[in-house]
C-alpha cells in the first residue's frame, strides 16, 4: 500500500473529477503551504544542528548545478518539440528546473519510514534547488526578448515566500536544534503528516480543476509533462552516484529532479514574464507531473535506486 497521505490526494482528485462541492478554504490552504515549508526548513536545520561542515559544500554545489542543467535541457525541447512560444517555454522550463515542496515532503516521509540512510544535508536539497532555474530562465527570457522583465530577479527570488520560509526555517532549526525546538514538537513538527494530508487533499482538487476538460490541443505539452519526470529522475540518480550519496539521499534527489514547482515558480514567472500563460505551466506541473510522480513515479524511482545501489 502507498503511504496514507497519497490516499488523501486520490480522494481530492476523485472529488474534483466527480464535481463534488468539497473544498479546502483558501485561507486554510495558504496557512498549510506556509506551515509545510516552514516545517521542512526546521527539519532540515534540525538535522544539520551540530553536524554542518564546510566539506558538505562539495556535495551541495554540484546538486545546485542540477537547477541550472535541467531548465537548459528543457527549454530547447519545449521550443522545438512542444512548439511553445519563447515566453511559455521559459516559463515551463523554470517550473521544471525548480522543485516541488509537496513531492519533497512525500519522498522524505517515504525515506524516513523505510529507514534508509540520509545524509544530514539532504534536507537542504529543496532549498538550493528552489532558485537557480527560476533566476536562469527569467534572465534568459530577458536576453532573448530584449525586455527588462528580469529587473530585480535575484532580489525577488531571494525574498520570495518559499525561500524566506525554507531558509529561515533551516537557520532557526540549525541554531536551536532538537532541544530548542522541543516546545514546537507536539503541535508543529509532529503534526507535519496531518498537515501534508490536508494539503494533498487540496492538491487533488486543484489537479482535477486544471485537467477538466483536458486541452487536447496542447497534447505535446501533456506528453512532455508525462515523460519528463522519468528522464529527469535519472539525472538525479546519476548525480547521486557521481557524488557517492547514500541510498535515501539518492531517492530524494531523484524525486526532486523529476518534480516541477507549482508554488514558487508561478509567482515569480507571473511577475516577470507577463506574456507567459501560467495555466499551461500549471497544467503540466500540477495537472500531470505531480500526480504521475506521487502515484507512479516515486515507487518507480525507489526501485531504480535500489537497482543501482
Amino acid at each position: 500500500m502507498p503511504d496514507v497521505v497519497i490516499a488523501f490526494f486520490a480522494l481530492g482528485l476523485a472529488a474534483g473529477l466527480l464535481k463534488s462541492d468539497l473544498k479546502v478554504p483558501d485561507p486554510v490552504y495558504q496557512t498549510l503551504s506556509i506551515l509545510l515549508m516552514l516545517i521542512l526548513g526546521l527539519k532540515g536545520g534540525q538535522a544539520l544542528h551540530g553536524k554542518f561542515e564546510i566539506a558538505m559544500l562539495s556535495t551541495l554545489v554540484p546538486i545546485m548545478g542540477l537547477g541550472v542543467l535541467i531548465p537548459m535541457l528543457c527549454y530547447p525541447m519545449l521550443r522545438r518539440l512542444v512548439r511553445l512560444t519563447v515566453d511559455d517555454a521559459a516559463s515551463v522550463a523554470a517550473h521544471y528546473g525548480s522543485v516541488s515542496a509537496g513531492t519533497f515532503a512525500i519522498v522524505l516521509t517515504m525515506v524516513e519510514k523505510t529507514g534508509v540512510l540520509l545524509t544530514p544535508e539532504t534536507t537542504l536539497y529543496l532549498v538550493i534547488l528552489e532558485l537557480p532555474a527560476i533566476v536562469l530562465m527569467l534572465w534568459l527570457h530577458r536576453r532573448l526578448t530584449g525586455t527588462k522583465s528580469g529587473h530585480g530577479i535575484m532580489q525577488e527570488a531571494l525574498t520570495s515566500r518559499g525561500v524566506m520560509l525554507l531558509g529561515g526555517g533551516v537557520l532557526i532549526g540549525y541554531l536551536y536544534g532538537p532541544v530548542g525546538l522541543a516546545p514546537l514538537q507536539p503541535v508543529l513538527l509532529d503534526g507535519f503528516k496531518t498537515m501534508l494530508a490536508v494539503f494533498l487533499l487540496e492538491m487533488g482538487l486543484c489537479t482535477a480543476k486544471v485537467c477538466v476538460p483536458l486541452p487536447w490541443h496542447h497534447w505535446r505539452l501533456m506528453v512532455f509533462a508525462a515523460v519528463a519526470p522519468f528522464a529527469l529522475a535519472w539525472l538525479g540518480i546519476g548525480t547521486a552516484l557521481a557524488l557517492d550519496l547514500p541510498q535515501g539521499s539518492a531517492l530524494v534527489l531523484a524525486a526532486l529532479a523529476a518534480s516541477a514547482s507549482y508554488i514558487a515558480a508561478p509567482a515569480a514567472v507571473q511577475a516577470s514574464i507577463p506574456g507567459a500563460n501560467i495555466g499551461l505551466a500549471m497544467l503540466a506541473a500540477l495537472g500531470i507531473t505531480f500526480p504521475i510522480n506521487i502515484l507512479i513515479g516515486l515507487p518507480t524511482f525507489e526501485k531504480w535506486v535500489q537497482m543501482v545501489y
